[in-house]
């Protein structure tokens, strides 16, 4: 952001966001088979048909508490319009761009709980960066079946300023190159448009090329940052018989793209608990680094 550019968010602004700090609301949903069995198609598994007891894999939770707003509650990037439980931010893209996820041991979600979820906005912080400025929201979640709680979540949302012509994205790292297991992956229309389904996640940045490349000036569909960091789950679980995570832990580095395949990466680390995962692009730029701790 240039220094003659007035800032969007001056301190009187900062402070109106800042005011939906500890605000909380709290859902109910119940752990149904359906969208496992569809999750696990999407993702080209094999696995027995779930039923009634069976353990919702680690991330899968996110195919519950779905945003159910009406349509004409919609704004045009695809997601409810500002304010809300959300902070009503006047950045127009929206990401998420992390999270850490804990576990309770002995309380797995399972299909037939009925669980609920009550969600706090833990924090709303701005800076302004190389490319302009940056808010980010810090939303705790503790979800909760039956038994008591289950899961531990903190997600991280990242909005930005719109890009500008000529905008240079920032340097990109190259990804590790020692991965002991590694999976190539196809984003192609229809696994982005069947993850946005089954999320019900209407941003159009997954789904319509003209708005993703011509009002938001990306050079394709982003894949879905939570459907990576599932993949990398998906990986683990592929190449460690019997995985069950005690801890996960994600950050969005660089967006991932449809115009071209990119790989997932695992490799254990030194306790043989703790596991390094990671997305590269077709470049061969990180995309996604993570750190799964084993139960």
């Amino acid at each position: 952001m240039s220094n003659d550019t007035p800032p969007m968010i001056d301190s009187d602004a900062l402070a109106k966001l800042q005011a939906w700090q500890g605000r909380s609301e709290t859902l109910a949903d119940d752990i149904t088979a359906a969208p496992v069995r569809a999750l696990s198609a999407t993702l080209d598994r094999e696995d027995p048909q779930p039923e009634s007891g069976t353990r919702l894999p680690e991330l899968w939770h996110w195919l519950y508490f779905l945003p159910h707003h009406r349509q004409s509650e919609i704004g045009e990037d695809g997601h409810a319009k500002r304010g809300g439980f959300l902070p009503p931010v006047p950045l127009p893209r929206r990401m998420w761009a992390g999270g850490r996820l804990n576990w309770e041991q002995g309380n797995p979600l399972k299909v037939g709980d009925k669980v609920e979820r009550t969600s706090t906005i833990a924090s709303v912080t701005h800076k302004a960066g190389r490319t302009g400025e940056l808010v980010f929201v810090l939303v705790r979640h503790e979800v909760r079946n039956g038994r008591g709680l289950a899961l531990t979540e903190e997600h991280d949302i990242v909005y930005r300023a719109a890009a500008q012509p000529g905008e240079a994205g920032p340097p990109p790292t190259p990804a590790p190159k020692d991965a002991a297991f590694s999976r190539d992956i196809a984003p192609d229309d229809v696994l982005l448009f069947r993850y946005s389904a089954l999320t019900f996640n209407g941003h159009r940045i997954h789904y319509d090329r003209r708005y993703v490349t011509q009002v938001e000036g990306y050079p394709g569909l982003i894949v879905h940052g939570p459907l990576i960091a599932t993949l990398l789950v998906d990986l683990l679980r592929r190449n460690v018989p019997g995985a069950q995570l005690a801890r996960f832990e994600f950050r969005a580095v660089r967006p991932t793209f449809d115009i071209a395949p990119f790989r997932v990466h695992g490799k254990p680390l030194g306790d043989g608990k703790t596991f390094a995962l990671w997305g590269e692009d077709a470049d061969g730029w990180l995309t996604m680094q993570a750190t799964a701790v084993l139960a």
